[in-house]
């Protein structure tokens, strides 16, 4: 009778399935990613990988110059239409108070019921043509009045207010009189009062002003040429010089 440790050592040995060279088996080749590197996932609309971390166009359209430029347009836009305007001084007509080249901030929004004494800005009561500059050049060119580079497409004015709706004016001998009383007005220098000239006693319309600028030897206002001036043709009240720098400071 055969001993049965023998017949165990005479069994033959189970085959060794490791290769020579380390490789692995064919089933454990499965759980290996491939040589060319891990696999990316796949969105499920097959536009192409999915990458962890990276902005989406829309993020990176708002964050870029062009959407800058596009959202300071239309603050420019708002601020323009409902707060502030600048306005660039092309004549001497208000001098000493405003000189040729200096830029003013209008205040639109709290621009309530004029005042006499207020410098106002205001749309030409007789205006002309306008040219026709296109869409882009005519857009571009109601920026530029918004930040004072450009004027506008019809003139502006920016006189001072000496008489109110209702009021009866006149001057006589160089002397403005406010319903028969002398108008005072300490913001005129040197010999402009001379120059007031003389204007028969009128009343004001209602819905009307009286403007005049403070330099009486030159300027066109309610005197001479321009007329009484609609209250729906104020746009507000210039509250302070801009520019240049040397003339920065507020408007008496």
């Amino acid at each position: 009778m055969a001993d049965p440790e023998a017949r165990d050592l005479e069994a033959p040995e189970r085959p060794d399935t490791s290769r020579p060279d380390g490789a692995t088996s064919r089933s454990e080749d499965r759980s290996v990613a491939p040589p060319d590197g891990p696999a990316t996932a796949v969105s499920g609309d097959g536009a192409g990988p999915s990458l962890p971390g990276r902005p989406s166009p829309w993020r990176r359209f708002v964050g870029s110059t062009p959407f800058l430029i596009l959202v300071a347009f239309v603050v420019a836009i708002l601020v323009k239409t409902f707060l502030i305007q600048a306005f660039y001084i092309p004549s001497e007509s208000m001098t000493p108070t405003l000189e040729v080249g200096d830029r003013v901030f209008v205040n639109k929004v709290a621009f309530g019921d004029v005042g006499r004494g207020q410098v106002i800005v205001f749309e030409n009561p007789h205006p002309g043509a306008i040219p026709d500059r296109g869409v882009v050049d005519g857009f571009l060119h109601w920026l530029g009045e918004g930040v004072g580079f450009a004027q506008a497409e019809d003139e502006d004015f920016i006189k001072r207010v000496v008489g109110l709706p209702g009021e009866t004016i006149e001057i006589r001998e160089d002397v403005v009189y406010v319903d028969d009383r002398t108008l005072d007005e300490p913001y005129l220098s040197g010999g402009a009062a001379a120059c007031n000239g003389e204007y028969p006693a009128t009343e004001i319309p209602r819905d009307s002003l009286f403007v005049m600028g403070d330099n009486r030897c030159n300027s066109a206002d309610s005197r001479y040429g321009l007329g009484f001036v609609p209250a729906e043709k104020v746009i507000g009240q210039a509250f302070i010089i801009i520019w240049p720098p040397s003339h920065l400071g507020g408007i008496g």
